[in-house]
């Protein structure tokens, strides 16, 4: 039963934030709900994205020298492998997500989106206005000073690689008509706070060698609609494993991989950088267990790390079939739970995901972990929901915390969730 006083203070407590979009697709996406946890509790997951942040920084230099072969296996497009190995500067990755399943003290990790994650401005921003709402501390606070020192880090490092005079012309881009990934993509133009530009995607024009227009030359480079040419273009929304399909609707041109080349020429940087999807195959996953099992490229501590949060991840379902336990089947580069498939430990198939955009893509096979569940409120009542925890990972340092409440796959229709910290009078009860 939809309760109109509720829905009309969540539409209240909402309108307050700017260039929101607390509903997708005319459906309830942001709740007027909080998970409330000790300080302590976000600490944790904050040093558990930081331990295994580590991981990752460890296997993105050994990811370079593997030979292309190799790549391929682990299922990176073979357009993309001359970029993935561009390192012009020394950040992986400036804006990256892990997500987390996390039941009592047990913390592991599911996937790290390193390139393209959204969410952003659900927990940099509407986050707050949520725990002012409900009078609770907001975990996130500080997060939003991080996220804007970075950026300035990852322009500055941009800049340096491109070793031009002057100043940047830099341009934020994203589908305009693509309302979570326009806001999310402006909320970070306005982080930045430097002399940037908005150009959706359609409008960007690409120029593959230098040609005479109007008597003037136009050097090969990314150009906005007024002709001038781009030094920076901040993607965050846009994945580069569609990029690389990407043609150009008149000439049929293959206009993804021409912007990739004018990145490897050291024509235009693009952050996040190539490194960060280098990182974003599941398939890394595989191959850091696959080491950890064989102890010969880790330290100790970084052992110590691998066990207490990743899980069992391969190429190959074996494994689990053989020891009789539940794991799920992902594609490397899916998103919102797209293709995913759960099996029980006879490998039979127990729930799948109805979309199926990513069937042709390389699978891996992870140790089923199952989400907590808690309850939920919505515009429609209370619902019984699946809980995944996400903190974003700033260049290394971690970032602001939030969830995503749905089914036991995460998709796309799951909801925001706000996350804030419990009050000192309620912990001493």
């Amino acid at each position: 039963m939809i309760d109109s006083s509720f829905s009309k203070e969540r539409n209240q407590v909402y309108s307050e934030i700017p260039y929101f979009y607390p509903d997708l697709e005319k459906e309830e996406y942001a709740l007027l709900d909080i998970h409330v946890q000790t300080k302590e509790y976000w600490e944790k997951v904050r040093q558990a994205a930081r331990e295994v942040g580590l991981i990752f920084e460890k296997i993105a230099p050994l990811l370079r020298t593997l030979e292309d072969s190799t790549l391929l296996q682990l299922g990176f497009p073979k357009e993309t492998l001359a970029y993935i190995k561009v390192k012009s500067f020394p950040q992986e990755y400036i804006i990256g997500r892990l997500d987390f399943v996390i039941n009592g003290s047990s913390i592991k990790l599911l996937e790290f989106n390193a390139d393209t994650p959204t969410f952003i401005k659900e927990t940099f921003h509407a986050n707050s206005f949520i725990c002012s709402h409900f009078n609770l501390e907001n975990p996130n606070e500080e997060c939003r000073q991080l996220l804007h020192m970075e950026m300035r880090k990852a322009i500055a490092s941009s800049w340096a690689a491109l070793n031009k005079p002057g100043t940047p012309k830099i341009v934020f881009t994203s589908h305009d008509d693509h309302i979570e990934d326009k806001w999310t993509t402006r909320y970070l133009q306005e982080q930045l706070d430097l002399p940037s530009e908005y150009v959706s995607l359609d409008n960007l024009r690409i120029v593959t060698d230098d040609v005479t227009e109007d008597g003037d030359i136009l050097q090969a480079g990314l150009y906005t609609p007024l002709g001038e040419r781009i030094d920076i273009l901040y993607r965050q929304t846009y994945p580069v494993e569609h990029l690389v399909n990407d043609k150009d609707p008149i000439s049929g041109d293959d206009v993804g991989q021409a912007l990739m080349k004018l990145v490897e020429q050291g024509h235009l940087s693009i952050l996040n950088p190539p490194s960060a999807f280098l990182l974003q195959s599941k398939a890394v996953q595989a191959l850091i267990w696959g080491l950890h099992e064989e102890q010969n490229f880790f330290t100790d501590s970084e052992h110590a790390i691998i066990h207490q949060y990743f899980l069992p991840t391969y190429l190959e379902p074996d494994v689990f079939i053989e020891r009789q336990k539940p794991f799920v089947k992902k594609p490397c580069f899916g998103r919102e739970g797209d293709t995913v498939e759960i099996f029980n430990g006879l490998g039979d198939l127990t729930m799948e995901e109805t979309m199926k955009t990513y069937s042709d893509t390389l699978p891996i096979f992870q140790e089923f972990c199952p989400l907590p569940v808690s309850n939920i409120t919505t515009t429609k009542g209370t619902k019984e929901a699946h809980l995944m925890v996400g903190c974003f990972l700033i260049n290394k340092s971690a970032g602001a915390i939030g969830i995503r409440a749905g089914s036991e796959i995460t998709n796309n229709e799951s909801y925001f969730l706000p996350v804030g910290i419990q009050r000192k009078d309620r912990e001493d009860d």
